[in-house]
């Protein structure tokens, strides 16, 4: 009997992925352990290894396919010379299976009317379950499309994003339209409403030139948490300006002195820590039943990769050392860069720093890092004219700047906070050493 390989959850958070590359083809023999394939999550890219051994009788899933949902199965193991027959595209799938309508007129009146879809296509089911990928179900909810009427492209016939959209191209008579000739789409009611065009169909429209990137399964995970984060944290501001040369000093005799090469953002790391320690009610996270105050300082950077941003932490920052920190951040940020992370090492934390001052960057607020309650963005060290004693005097400033969950921190809290962090940056004897 044949050993279905299931698309695995390879996080806690993890809905879907990319199946990046099979790194064994049909026919071969697998033990247990032997590298299967690699899969891109939000993060990193990881290995996946056979748990039970035998022939690698079908891939089912392509390489380079995305939008893979957790439990899909993906390849099947069996007994040389088996045959293997799919009974599901996914194993949490094989009950409660709808029943496939014998005609339009068993359709309630939405369903019927979008047969109109596919009057020259043939329906698309799996055993009466209909296989698409979860986007592909969420735009038909929304747009009122029956998944029962459209034909898939995706592997083994799984219906996707593009055959919806196609769908709801369709003309009255129920022939395919061409995309980016069609600029209404059915409602719901049957009646046609204008579609507001995305970027590229309105750049075909109007003749613009351009090249396309193919977006990265990390920088799509991005683009979902800004938004809902702009979107649903009720976000607010405080920004402090703070003398660095003090700090500058320490950091020129601590390089000498250890024979190292301590940046500014190492320092930054290490205060923000003690400032996390000295007003705790800032390390916290929202949750609808209570808010989560940390025990241990974990502080998530910020890190641009190829593909995206991404944020390894420094676990428990205010414990380790500014050597330690600044070891352990050029570590983290090369094998981030290298998509090496491990899930551990950049899933959780309490507390964000994005620094852009090596880029020229005065000051910006940065959008926070859910389920985070706060994020400091750390601008340039720029000399500014300011005033000491009534008597006006040349020093390197640096602003910052807290964006902060309203839910969360108070801000009266915010501001205990940037005081801290202020005061350990312009006074640093005694902790950096």
């Amino acid at each position: 009997m044949s050993i279905e390989v299931l698309m695995p959850a390879l996080s806690p958070t993890m809905t879907e992925g990319k199946l990046a590359r099979w790194l064994v083809k049909e026919g071969d023999a697998i033990k247990s352990g032997k590298v299967l394939c690699e899969i891109e999550t939000d993060k990193a890219t990881m290995e996946v290894e056979a748990v039970d051994e035998g022939t690698l009788l079908k891939i089912l899933v392509a390489e380079g396919t995305e939008g893979v949902a957790v439990n899909t199965v993906i390849a099947a193991l069996g007994a040389k010379g088996e045959v293997y027959e799919q009974t599901s595209g996914r194993a949490d799938e094989q009950t409660n299976k709808p029943v496939l309508p014998s005609s339009p007129a068993s359709l309630p009146p939405v369903q019927q009317q979008n047969l109109v879809y596919s009057s020259t296509r043939p329906l698309v089911t799996n055993q009466g379950r209909i296989a698409a990928s979860p986007l592909a179900k969420r735009i038909a909810q929304e747009r009122g499309v029956n998944l029962y009427s459209v034909i898939g492209t995706g592997p083994n016939g799984r219906i996707v994003k593009e055959d919806v959209l196609l769908a709801l191209t369709s003309v009255s008579a129920g022939k395919p339209a061409t995309p980016d000739k069609q600029t209404s789409a059915p409602s719901v009611s049957g009646v046609a409403q204008s579609a507001k065009p995305d970027a590229k169909q309105l750049a075909d429209m109007l003749g613009q030139k351009y090249t396309e990137e193919k977006n990265s399964a990390v920088r799509k995970v991005i683009a979902k948490r800004l938004t809902e984060s702009k979107q649903t944290v009720p976000h607010f501001y405080l920004s402090v300006d703070c003398e660095l040369d003090a700090l500058l000093a320490a950091r020129t005799k601590l390089n000498t002195s250890a024979n190292a090469k301590v940046s500014v953002n190492d320092l930054v790391i290490k205060a923000t820590a003690l400032a996390l320690r000295e007003v705790p009610a800032a390390n916290a996270s929202w949750t609808d039943d209570a808010i989560l105050k940390y025990t241990d300082v974990d502080i998530s950077i910020a890190v641009a990769t190829p593909s995206g941003l991404i944020t390894p932490i420094i676990k428990k920052a205010d414990e380790k050392s500014i050597l330690d920190i600044s070891k352990e951040t050029k570590d983290l940020a090369a094998r981030a860069r290298d998509n090496k992370l491990k899930p551990e090492e950049f899933q959780g934390g309490g507390f964000s720093i994005s620094n852009l001052g090596m880029f020229g960057i005065k000051n910006f607020a940065a959008i926070i890092n859910p389920p985070q309650g706060c994020i400091l963005a750390i601008g340039a060290g720029v000399k500014t004219a300011v005033v000491k004693n009534d008597q006006l005097a040349v020093a390197t400033v640096m602003t910052v700047t807290l964006s902060v969950d309203h839910r969360v921190v108070d801000g009266a809290v915010g501001a205990e906070f940037t005081a801290a962090f202020k005061k350990l940056i312009e006074a640093p004897e005694g902790w950096v050493k």
